[in-house]
């Protein structure tokens, strides 16, 4: 559950098709809406649009941006919907939020710093680790999920710092930006009275 919902902040619909695959196969137990064949394929379709998107510089912030609201939902709902849990039911939501909300946030964080270089390239390489980081920790959550737990709650904290030191980033730069446009002279037109 914890490895699900923190994926879900980079790659919701790829992890919701990892689940309903994984639950189908019986190599994890999850719930049966995300195991229905109508549910996979729309998650699949999803996915690969989601992984074109991700690759082009500007439309992948737009698409973060949409998605800062859905991939904390969605990792809510997967925690609340994660089978054998013990706690609440309003703890494993917000267990999920929060995971997904720091994973998306140092995300799309990482994305607008990238989208300001002026090479293309960069792009589609963070972009492709990232989808890579999540194969990997979902493949660990259905093979190993107490390592998944662990390098999960790693990850985790890390996002949240990643976040938090890119927020502060760029509200500097920006400030620093405003303060620099605004100490200008004003310049005054040709020919104007002087």
């Amino acid at each position: 559950m914890v490895a699900s919902s923190w994926s879900a902040g980079i790659s919701l619909y790829g992890v919701l098709a990892v689940l309903g695959i994984a639950g189908r196969l019986e190599w994890i137990q999850s719930p049966t809406l995300l195991q229905q064949t109508w549910f996979i394929i729309a998650a699949v379709v999803l996915f690969v649009v989601e992984l074109v998107v991700d690759k082009i510089a500007i439309v992948d912030s737009i698409w973060d941006a949409v998605h800062t609201v859905l991939r904390p939902v969605g990792g809510a709902l997967i925690g609340g919907l994660a089978p054998g849990q013990a706690a609440p039911l309003p703890v494993l939501l917000a267990l999920g939020a929060v995971l997904a909300l720091s994973s998306h946030s140092a995300k799309a964080s990482v994305r607008a710093m990238v989208n300001a270089s002026p090479e293309p390239i960069s792009n589609v390489v963070v972009s492709t680790l990232e989808d890579g980081l999540v194969g990997m920790v979902m493949a660990l959550a259905i093979a190993y999920p107490q390592v998944a737990l662990v390098i999960t709650a790693v990850l985790a904290v890390l996002s949240g710092l990643v976040a938090v030191v890119l927020f502060r980033t760029a509200r500097a730069t920006w400030r620093r930006l405003r303060r620099r446009f605004s100490s200008r002279p004003a310049v005054d037109p040709p020919g104007a009275p002087g």
